[in-house]
């Protein structure tokens, strides 16, 4: 069977422009539920502002690898900054998310470590642990009691656990409680990706935006791309790491680095970040209100923040939805096989701060509609 008769054919539509939540498709507008830009500032006319100046003060490139001539003093300062924004010692900024669970994945471990990680973990994470070549072992998603039974059979001296604080597909938290009683009992190295939390979620006043796992993490990775709105991504780290990372990560020392530009515009990010209390309070209530909206509605639909999923199980299913939801004006993300398990198929749904509950009613009835004709 072809990719395209088992629907796992990609042939994403070709977007002329994107205009806060909306996008541009042809003459089509479409409503964007597709989007990691959680909190907006994507969209931000300010920060186009201060990143365009960045550029023209800085240049547009560091023409040199990290190691040469590229080790600029405002991207150690900003790396500072976001160390000490999100409560670690040490950070080290990477070119792309990928890169960066890659990059720091593959050079912490080595043959003869354990790594145990959470089986919804992001490809990127996997591939890092792949190339470590230490012994890896997966755990149930989520599942604190097998994650137990999994160190029970291991050094936990040399054992680290890799999961995810919001997940990217199921939009699910991590249970920090259950993994920092774990980590107190056994002792491992817990590396979290916050990708998804990081600028969008933290305390329950809102007002940091600080992700939700430091109490567990050792380590924790973030992107600029999708809550933070600019691109790149970060490791944060315990003291020495970030030394043993600028000397071994091949990912790291062989490709050019960010530009100064990005460093200076990366600073005014964190400000914008601590600024958005309200974008944050508001991305949390819209998307509780999408959530409720769909499970009214009858629709099975997962998460616990600002990714939702709405289950629909066979993969040309998926794809006919999406395509009758364009119809419609509307743009949801349909993850298919191997983003997620065959025959498991979900609309994914990015709720962001520039979403509104006008949006959230016109989806819910545009599906609930498409849905009454397709059954």
């Amino acid at each position: 069977m072809s990719k395209k008769q088992a629907g796992l054919y990609r042939n994403p539509p070709e977007i002329r422009k994107r205009q806060g939540k909306y996008l541009f498709i042809g003459s089509q507008k479409v409503l964007n539920f597709s989007s990691n830009d959680y909190l907006g500032l994507g969209s931000s006319k300010k920060l186009r502002k201060k990143v365009a100046d960045n550029f023209l003060k800085y240049g547009t490139t560091s023409s040199s690898s990290r190691l040469v001539s590229g080790n600029y003093s405002i991207i150690t300062a900003a790396e500072k900054e976001y160390a000490r924004y999100f409560g670690y010692d040490q950070a080290l900024f990477f070119p792309s998310g990928y890169q960066a669970n890659l990059g720091m994945i593959s050079t912490f471990f080595e043959p003869g470590d354990t790594i145990i990680f959470d089986k919804h973990i992001h490809a990127s994470s996997v591939k890092g642990i792949t190339l470590s070549g230490a012994d890896f072992y997966g755990y149930n998603h989520n599942a604190m009691s097998h994650l137990s039974k999994r160190l029970e059979n291991y050094d936990q001296s040399r054992t680290a656990v890799i999961t995810e604080s919001l997940f990217s597909m199921d939009g699910d938290f991590l249970d920090v409680e259950g993994l920092k009683k774990l980590k107190q009992r056994y002792g491992f190295l817990t590396i979290v990706d916050e990708a998804h939390a990081f600028g969008a979620l933290g305390d329950p006043s809102f007002k940091t935006g600080c992700g939700i796992a430091r109490d567990a993490a050792d380590i924790a990775v973030g992107t600029f791309g999708k809550a933070l709105g600019l691109f790149g991504a970060f490791v944060l780290m315990p003291q020495g790491f970030k030394e043993y990372l600028i000397n071994f990560s091949s990912p790291f020392i062989y490709t050019t680095t960010l530009p100064e530009a990005h460093a200076a515009s990366a600073m005014d990010v964190l400000e914008m970040v601590r600024e958005s209390k309200d974008k944050r309070r508001h991305l949390s209530e819209v998307s509780r209100h999408m959530k409720e909206c769909l499970s009214h509605e009858g629709f099975k639909v997962t998460g616990e923040a600002h990714i939702l999923a709405v289950e629909i199980g066979e993969e040309n299913m998926a794809v006919t939805v999406f395509q009758k939801l364009l119809e419609k004006n509307i743009f949801v993300f349909p993850a298919r096989y191997p983003t997620v398990p065959m025959g498991k198929a979900i609309l994914r749904l990015g709720m962001t701060a520039l979403h509104t509950q006008e949006d959230v009613k016109y989806f819910v009835g545009s599906l609930r509609k498409i849905y009454g004709k397709i059954e």
